[in-house]
């Protein structure tokens, strides 16, 4: 449903706050040098240079929306006009658009309602919460799996 981006920002962002207030080390928390510069520029986490430095959380934990990782890298997108350019649908959604939309305002009415805290202290059997980045190289060269 969402984007592999969005997958590993939600990751980041849960391993930042999971060893919060120890800054992680780029390698500890992504490859992908493009998620965290997304979310540096949108100004969920900030990057320190030299020694000691690291990526760390800027908000707390309780105050970081999932809504606004999710954001920061991979926009909800919602549907406003017909996406298949039907003339005949101008700004009238059909009604499987319609519902394709409204179910998207409730994926982001509870993103914007969850903080990035209740996701961590949220009871769980897996543990890690998240494993960044996900040993699924491993899986594919037939390692153990999580």
């Amino acid at each position: 449903m969402f984007s592999q981006t969005v997958e590993y920002a939600l990751r980041a962002v849960v391993q930042l706050a999971s060893n919060a207030p120890t800054a992680q080390t780029t390698e500890q928390i992504a490859k992908a040098t493009k998620v965290l510069q997304g979310l540096v520029q949108a100004g969920i986490v900030k990057s320190q240079r030299g020694i000691g430095g690291g990526i760390s959380l800027v908000k707390k934990p309780s105050e970081l929306t999932i809504l606004e990782v999710v954001n920061a890298v991979d926009p909800i997108h919602r549907i406003k006009t017909c996406p298949l350019d039907l003339a005949s649908h101008g700004v009238r959604l059909c009604p499987l658009h319609h519902r394709v939309d409204k179910a998207m305002a409730m994926v982001e009415h509870a993103f914007a309602s969850t903080t990035l805290q209740e996701v961590i202290d949220e009871p769980s059997e897996s543990f890690p919460l998240c494993e960044f980045p996900p040993k699924k190289a491993l899986q594919t060269l037939g390692g153990p799996r999580a």
